[in-house]
């Protein structure tokens, strides 16, 4: 969840890396921020409590000057927010930055203090710097020092360490959910915990795996294990240009990424879809016949945004191939004891690939001889790698903590796989796959119409800004539709925000309704916009405000809603894209209008990668 930033060369000021790397990751966190500098053979640290922008404070006041240094920004798990907790942590002649959590850190804190050790933070990851420090004392360089500290560590860990009895080398270890990876230049190298923190400086990246330690130093870096044997690890060159990564004239992330969805679909789709021949290939992912008729069950994992994916997917696959899927929050799945086997499939989620929910299910699932297929943004990620098939989102990197983008294409994905199934168990042929693969290559199109109305959404949130509470109805697809639409409003314009299923609104929800309650329906055609309308009266009847977003064509709505957003129709799936759109348009602008930080929400991070 933290964000780490490492360099190490003779291009570059190492500060000027340092924070131009942080500002790229602020997204990951933002309690706290620091950067440790070797100048002259000494380690130097500046920190800051709060936003990136206070640690500039302090370095124009205290300038550092040196070509080797780590950087921190900080999402606060053990301890407050605060300068003493924020990273860099020193214990004698180490520091050290940190991802994820130390499960094992009481018993480490007691033992180092009985030792002696002066430990002046909350945080686990002081200890770290303190087993280090004791390696080092012992005389093992620093490596060696690293890798015997992390062998006494429980818990998961993505960490940088610098020492100034080695002025000459970074050291890099992952374990666990938390990202971290390495890349190479002319005469220098880079670490980071995400690909843009050091995109405007090389292109060639390489992944750490768990259990990888990284040796970092001016002639690039090398990989061992935690034997200190070298490990070789494949090369990838990163094709993202670092303006996108950047708002590109955007007022916000946010509202970039927003726009940016119709390309993201249709990178998503690729050449998966050949019209031609009716065929989906979903890059060599295969079932046979006897595979997809033996599968008893589905089981889709994800947390957050990406749930509500799940939910979608849930009624395209069902709905498509006939097979029964369940959605399970990932941070329960294991809990519930799930009952898994050959004859179940799970799929995991997740934007990163790094989410420690969603990876602990996806073990599970693995540990009970399911076979693994996860739906995923970032090639060589932890879940990717550990998956039996991966079928990748192509979304770009996503810098707004809320999910935008990611959302769309996740379930894109997800229909691409219900399609898959559904031809290969002969339910989906002939006419009825060729309409539904053409409308999939509209969607990109439509979903820019869509974006088209951006400017009437807009004058549709400045009349209900002010609410302090909103309800988003929707049934069948649209359902958990209206759960995201909810959580985008709720996560970055702090309104509190309620999605249901409409049906279930006279079973409490309707206690709530007044003249101060704005009510979002999604009112889609369809076999039930009957019900839905029937809602919808029963909502006017308490004189709830209601904002309809209805398909092209919809006449029925006109005197029954406040407002009414029309959409294209694309069907009985695709639609539920198309409806998100309005959802996700009306959040960013009523949280524009309410002065909030639409990037980066209070206490959200882009990348949950502890439990």
């Amino acid at each position: 969840m933290c964000g780490i930033v490492g360099y190490v060369g003779q291009e570059h000021r190492a500060v000027d890396v340092l924070i131009d790397g942080l500002r790229r990751l602020e997204y990951r966190g933002y309690d706290s921020a620091g950067v440790a500098i070797l100048a002259e053979q000494a380690i130097e640290v500046r920190r800051a409590k709060g936003k990136l922008i206070n640690l500039e404070g302090v370095l124009r006041e205290n300038p550092l000057e040196g070509n080797m240094g780590l950087g921190h920004t900080r999402w606060a798990t053990h301890g407050k927010p605060s300068e003493r907790n924020a990273h860099p942590h020193r214990a004698g002649s180490v520091v050290i930055v940190h991802n994820g959590i130390i499960e094992n850190y009481r018993e480490l804190r007691a033992e180092l203090e009985a030792l002696g050790a002066e430990i002046v933070s909350d945080t686990d990851t002081e200890l770290i710097a303190h087993l280090i420090n004791g390696q080092i004392r012992e005389g093992k360089d620093l490596m060696t020092a690293v890798r015997n500290a992390c062998a006494r560590l429980v818990g998961s860990y993505a960490l940088g360490a610098m020492s100034d009895t080695d002025p000459a080398h970074l050291v890099a270890a992952k374990n666990g959910g938390s990202p971290i990876i390495v890349g190479k230049g002319e005469k220098q190298a880079f670490l980071g915990s995400d690909i843009p923190a050091i995109l405007p400086y090389t292109r060639e990246i390489v992944t750490l795996w768990d259990g990888d330690f990284a040796l970092l130093s001016t002639d690039g870096f090398e990989v061992v294990d935690m034997e200190g044997n070298p490990l070789e690890r494949d090369f990838m060159t990163i094709q993202w240009d670092p303006v996108s990564a950047e708002r590109g004239g955007y007022d916000h992330f946010m509202q970039k990424e927003i726009f940016e969805q119709p390309r993201a679909i249709t990178d998503t789709i690729g050449t998966r879809v050949n019209e031609a021949d009716l065929s989906v290939d979903l890059d060599g992912i295969e079932f046979s016949r006897e595979e997809a008729d033996g599968l008893r069950s589905i089981s889709l994992v994800a947390c957050g945004t990406a749930s509500y994916a799940c939910h979608v997917g849930k009624y395209m696959i069902e709905q498509l191939a006939g097979i029964p899927c369940e959605v399970d929050l990932a941070s329960e799945f294991r809990y519930r004891s799930p009952i898994l086997g050959p004859d179940c499939m799970v799929v995991p989620v997740s934007q990163s690939g790094e989410t420690a929910d969603t990876l602990a299910a996806l073990r599970e699932g693995k540990g009970q001889g399911a076979r693994i297929l996860s739906v995923c943004n970032v090639r060589e990620s932890t879940i990717a790698r550990e998956s039996d098939d991966v079928l990748y989102t192509h979304a770009g990197p996503e810098i707004g903590v809320a999910s935008t983008k990611a959302f769309v294409t996740q379930v894109v994905a997800l229909y691409l796989l219900a399609l898959k199934l559904a031809q290969i168990r002969g339910l989906l042929q002939g006419d009825d796959l060729s309409e539904r693969l053409h409308d999939l290559m509209r969607l990109p199109r439509l979903v820019e119409k869509t974006l088209g109305l951006d400017r009437e959404i807009a004058a549709i949130a400045r009349r209900y800004f002010k609410a302090e509470d909103f309800l988003f109805l929707g049934r069948g697809i649209m359902f958990p539709i209206a759960m995201e639409g909810a959580l985008k409003l709720k996560e970055i314009s702090y309104i509190h925000a309620e999605g249901y299923a409409a049906g279930e609104m006279k079973h409490g929800p309707i206690a709530l309704i007044d003249e101060n309650m704005p009510v979002v329906v999604i009112a889609n055609s369809g076999p039930l916009f009957d019900k839905l309308v029937s809602n919808l009266e029963q909502v006017r009847a308490r004189d709830g405000r209601v904002i309809a977003v209805a398909t092209e064509g919809s006449v029925e709505l006109a005197d029954k809603a406040n407002e009414v957003i029309h959409i294209p129709d694309l069907g009985d799936f695709l639609t539920s894209i198309l409806a998100v759109v309005p959802l996700q348009l009306l959040a960013y602008h009523v949280a524009t209008l309410r002065g909030t930080d639409v990037d980066q929400p209070r206490n959200l991070a882009k990348s949950v990668t502890v439990e």
